[in-house]
């Protein structure tokens, strides 16, 4: 019975571990500090662009696909690749794929371009698309 003890004595040395005395100045006591959201970034956009391989590419001279090849689409003009036959409905949108053009866009197309022929849901999450769009930028240059 002597085993007892020392259990328990183990027990409660384990349930103070990792405990400080005192909270951090800058935190309530008892409250978790809120982690920071994490920048997006193009390399994040690269894993985002996943999705969309199996219509786009975005290789300089590369080819379409289903959709068009999406090199150099930041800041070019909407409908403009002239060896892809966009809908009517992407070609009377006219404008520049600019960073509020695509974020809209992206986040949900057939919404945004009403007769698109983009049959994709969109990209939800803001931090994802702004992270596509910095891929997409990044593969313009």
């Amino acid at each position: 019975m002597r085993i007892a003890p020392v259990l328990l004595a183990g027990a409660f040395a384990l349930t103070s571990c990792g405990k400080s005395e005192t909270p951090p100045a800058d935190s309530p006591a008892g409250e978790a500090m809120p982690v920071p959201p994490i920048a997006p970034t193009a390399a994040m956009g690269e894993q985002v662009f996943k999705r969309c391989v199996a219509c786009h590419t975005v290789d300089k001279g590369g080819r379409n696909g289903i959709g068009p090849n999406l090199h150099g689409v930041v800041g070019a003009a909407v409908a403009a690749k002239p060896d892809f036959s966009y809908s009517s409905a992407m070609k009377a949108k006219a404008g520049v794929w600019d960073e509020a053009a695509l974020d809209t866009y992206l986040e949900a197309p057939m919404k945004a371009v009403p007769g698109t022929r983009m049959a994709f849901a969109g990209v939800i999450d803001a931090a994802d698309r702004k992270a596509l769009i910095l891929y997409l930028e990044a593969q313009s240059k």
